[in-house]
């Protein structure tokens, strides 16, 4: 009896699916969309695709091994400095306050004089940490990552078409792994986050998280014979949401374990939770319709 109840249920989502998958796609296309238009304007109002922050751009980072009043002091830098970004580092377990990240566009002498006037005590290797780097060298970083980036996806989509040789396919592919790392690109910058080299490799590692479930889904569908379409696709669907929910729940919960010590990890697993959410829509809306759409018209 029961058995007989979930096929029904299957049967039911089948009818629901063929009928309304090309209204589905719509979802997916308005976000694409958006996230264009997004884009746009926001580099016509900052001249770049992201907000960088000093390892990028050249700067000054400050550790100061000590309890601060963080408030009381982003005050004061802010009224000194144009950009300033500060950060708590806590003890894992205790929650206690055990160091402070400054960053700032400011050279080493003029933020260490500004932060012993504060502090009212002389800042050493003991008690204190800088790091500094410069514009030029930081720039020419950022376009090799940025080229690095390219070359992934080139060569990613090259593979792809390689291995199943046909053009809708193949492209709703790549397709969606463009639209993970656009729609997560997106969200990063609505958020707020102040991108790192670190968060730029993140975006590295989301293309080969993109593609896997893709690819699962596309072989399924063109290269299983024997089943019916709605049935590979049911089949791809509980392997690949299998596959992505466990990355899922392991990188937010490393995400929740790092967030109070490591600002890069929390900046790595906090893309990497976006992208695997917008890969579950692009794949299983965008790469499905696409794919039921082209499988249907060409039976």
């Amino acid at each position: 009896m029961e058995q007989e109840i979930k096929q029904k249920e299957k049967f039911n989502f089948g009818k629901f699916h063929d009928k309304n998958y090309k209204l589905l796609l719509l979802i997916p296309l308005a976000l694409l969309l958006f996230s264009f238009i997004y884009m746009g304007v926001f580099y016509s109002q900052n001249n770049d695709f992201i907000h960088k922050d000093i390892s990028l751009t050249g700067g000054t980072s400050v550790t100061i091994y000590d309890k601060v009043d963080v408030d009381n002091l982003m005050q004061t830098l802010s009224e000194k400095l144009e950009e300033v970004n500060m950060r708590e580092i806590y003890d894992l377990v205790t929650r206690e306050q055990k160091a402070v990240i400054i960053e700032t566009k400011a050279d080493k002498k003029e933020i260490k004089d500004i932060l012993e006037d504060y502090l009212d005590y002389e800042l050493n290797e003991e008690n204190s940490s800088f790091e500094f780097t410069g514009s030029g060298l930081s720039e020419s970083f950022y376009k090799q990552l940025l080229i690095a980036i390219l070359f992934a996806f080139i060569f990613m989509a090259i593979v792809v078409f390689v291995i199943f040789r046909t053009f809708v396919p193949s492209m709703a592919v790549v397709l969606a792994a463009f639209a993970d790392i656009l729609m997560t690109l997106v969200l990063v910058n609505i958020i707020g986050i102040q991108m790192s080299s670190a968060g730029i490799v993140a975006f590295l590692m989301l293309i080969g998280y993109s593609v896997d479930t893709d690819i699962l889904l596309t072989t399924r569908i063109l290269k299983r014979q024997g089943e019916s379409l709605n049935k590979r696709i049911f089949g791809a669907f509980k392997t690949g949401t299998t596959m992505t929910l466990t990355s899922l729940l392991a990188v937010t919960f490393a995400l929740i374990i790092v967030s109070s010590f490591s600002v890069i990890l929390t900046q790595i697993f906090t893309i990497l939770v976006i992208g695997l959410g917008f890969d579950l829509l692009n794949t299983w809306i965008t790469n499905v319709s696409i794919l039921k759409w082209y499988a249907e018209k060409k039976k």
